[in-house]
């Protein structure tokens, strides 16, 4: 296998291929999925009912692949350093090393780096990242640079930021990332990214930098497994693609949200907690049917119990979750609802309380199980199809916190990216109100009715999720 050089053979493929074992189950982690041999085990749980029948994203081969082996070339420093290994044999993913670094602990920038390489064509490209950190606790921001010119013109990318809430990286495993120009959060020296965020070159590129920064309370200790670049699908929507998704069964996306959508011939996903159908303030079973089978829409699974869905399911041990899933599967495909995607109650996808990773049960029963995490905008395929990103919180009210739909639609904005790239912006709404919105998870008829407007606007396509990963998949 070649170092630093062009390949996408099959010995990289295998390599990431690791088979993980889950209660008799054996998932396969790496690329799009998880590589966590150190996952505890859920014992006891059987053959699901209704298992996924779709098909996993296609595999995206790297026309460029950096997988850190010996005598890779690359630097690790910065002020933020405290120890490195340029080839540790102990934690891997691929081949039979990878890159450690240990930081200082005082919130300074540490780096994997490599400069003045043959400058590279980035257009109709992605840059895919792997890597894993080991206890994410003191971790601050993880942020990638690619440029010239020793990086005095770069362009960068916040791959990660640590919050309290559920986190992209997770300790102890190895994560997936895709990095396209809607993401660029950054340029500097010569380089520039336009109002409507369209970075100001896309080639000539020989430096690339992966910088980790801890709180500046305890140092963190990561590993780089692999930098690569693989094409992404601009050629394929070169304006890219919106999925509309809502939240939680409100009555009020069939009786505001439809009516505004069916004149621009404008799917949604409607994420359905499965006892509250028919009840109060959510839609009815007609009401589902009718959106599916008139308007197109899909009809997904958000979780069975309303008491599950208001606990989190990593309050729940791993039986409950799985019980949860395995109801909901059943109860969809009993009432003739075709989908197997899923959105976790309040985006929570960490282990449960007895220590297994709930996206890990989650691949057991549906194709894709989506976040509300909008760090970067999601890709074809997804990097971890059961992360899946969204923007959420999407209002048009004030002083109620969430996503201001002005910042999704003015320039530069969500959609400007979306279609300047060729990308997929995930779109997480919840109640549609007639008139003005009180919280965060809700948002006018007219609101709505604008965001439609000024997608058709710049031509994005609108698709479902199950839609959308028919493309990939």
């Amino acid at each position: 296998m070649s170092r630093g050089s062009k390949h996408s053979g099959p010995v990289g493929r295998r390599s990431a291929l690791k088979a993980v074992g889950l209660g008799g189950l054996v998932t396969v982690g790496g690329i799009g999925a998880l590589a966590t041999a150190d996952a505890a085990p859920a014992e006891g749980l059987g053959v699901p009912p209704y298992a996924p029948t779709g098909r996993r994203p296609r595999y995206r081969r790297a026309t460029w692949s950096q997988q850190f082996q010996s005598g890779h070339g690359w630097t690790a420093g910065g002020g933020g350093t405290a120890s490195s290994n340029p080839a540790d044999t102990a934690v891997f993913t691929r081949g039979t090393s990878s890159v450690r670094v240990t930081t200082t602990g005082t919130g300074v920038q540490s780096y994997v780096r490599k400069t003045g390489m043959t400058a590279m064509d980035l257009s109709g490209k992605m840059i895919r990242l792997i890597f894993r950190v080991s206890d994410v606790t003191d971790l601050s921001k993880v942020v990638f640079y690619l440029g010239s010119s020793g990086l005095k013109n770069a362009f960068s990318w916040r791959v990660h930021t640590h919050g309290s809430g559920t986190n992209y990286v997770q300790s102890g495993e190895w994560v997936t990332v895709h990095l396209q120009w809607a993401d660029v959060s950054g340029a500097s020296g010569t380089y520039t990214i336009s109002a409507q965020g369209e970075p100001s070159v896309r080639t000539g590129f020989t430096d690339m930098s992966f910088a980790v920064y801890d709180d500046a309370k305890a140092p963190v200790t990561y590993h780089l497994q692999t930098v690569e670049l693989v094409p992404d699908t601009e050629s394929v929507f070169p304006k890219g693609v919106v999925s509309i998704t809502f939240d939680d069964s409100h009555k009020s996306v069939h009786d505001l949200a439809r009516p505004v959508m069916d004149p621009f011939g404008m799917p949604g996903t409607l994420y359905n907690i499965a006892d509250v159908i028919g009840t109060g303030s959510f839609v009815s079973l007609g009401q589902m049917r009718s959106l599916q089978d008139a308007s197109g829409w899909e009809m997904a699974g958000h979780s069975y119990a309303n008491a599950t869905h208001t606990a989190s399911y990593p309050k729940l041990t791993a039986q409950q979750v799985d019980a949860d899933f395995a109801k909901l599967r059943e109860w969809l495909v009993g009432n003739g609802f075709t989908s197997e995607h899923f959105a976790y109650p309040h985006g929570a996808f960490q282990k449960t309380t007895d220590g297994v990773a709930v996206d890990e049960l989650a691949s057991r029963h549906f194709t894709t199980a989506r976040s509300i995490i909008s760090e970067t905008i999601e890709s074809f395929a997804p990097a971890m199809p059961y992360r899946l990103k969204a923007l959420t919180g999407i209002t048009d009210g004030t002083g109620i916190g969430g996503t201001a739909l002005s910042k999704v639609i003015g320039a530069g904005g969500a959609l400007d990216r979306c279609a300047g790239s060729g990308s997929w912006l995930i779109l997480c709404l919840h109640k549609i109100v007639a008139g003005t919105p009180a919280a965060s998870t809700e948002i006018s008829q007219a609101g709505l009715r604008t965001l439609m407007t000024e997608i058709d606007k710049r031509e994005i396509e609108v698709l479902t999720v199950q839609e959308a990963m028919a493309y990939y998949s």
